[in-house]
């Protein structure tokens, strides 16, 4: 969004993927900066397994299937930091094609993605500042599209509405069987609209 606004010129439009709303993250609430303090940590957890080799363990361990081997090595490295519910939202491996999976594997194994994920991660706070002043006067004409996970709630639901009223040709999209990761759950919603903006 931030690009969008100061390279208008070189935007041809927006897809935001159940985008988080930048004014909920600038002084996130007690349980929010929880999971931002908590993200840091994991990704430092993770970058010190990559350094000394575990997370190569864990890639081949994952890649033979042997999960529970795999989440016991991780409890260990983690400290039993790591939850099931953090793997869920960090790893959502079975949902890709196997072919890809090795890809994904070669990233866990560096440190520099971990490093690259705890700084996005604890840089929230000042990166939604950016985002709520770059957009404050809208996009004007830009196609605009935001894509909502099934379900959201009103309240998400208001947050994705106002997001496409930033643009004078904003619209947005209810994924009909998807979780936050759209583009491994509804793979087409996502073309569909890239294919519709650049139309």
């Amino acid at each position: 969004m931030i690009f969008a606004q100061r390279f208008l010129k070189d935007t041809a439009g927006l897809v935001l993927v159940d985008p988080a709303h930048a004014g909920d993250w600038v002084k996130p609430a007690p349980k929010e900066q929880a999971r931002i303090d908590r993200g840091v940590r994991l990704c430092r957890y993770g970058a010190i397994a990559a350094r000394v080799g575990v997370a190569r363990v864990v890639a081949a361990l994952v890649s033979l299937g042997q999960l529970t081997l795999a989440r016991g090595l991780v409890a260990v490295a983690s400290r039993g930091g790591l939850s099931r519910q953090d793997e869920t939202i960090l790893a959502p491996i079975w949902k890709l094609p196997p072919d890809v999976r090795p890809v994904l594997s070669q990233f866990w194994t560096k440190p520099q993605f971990f490093e690259a994920l705890g700084s996005q991660i604890e840089s929230m706070c000042v990166s939604a500042a950016q985002v709520l002043e770059a957009t404050a006067g809208g996009f004007g004409d830009l196609p605009l599209v935001t894509i909502s996970s099934t379900d959201p709630g009103g309240y998400r639901l208001r947050q994705q509405d106002a997001i496409a009223a930033l643009s004078t040709r904003g619209r947005h999209i209810v994924a009909s069987n998807s979780g936050h990761w759209i583009p491994l759950d509804q793979p087409d919603v996502v073309i569909g609209a890239v294919k519709d903006v650049l139309g």
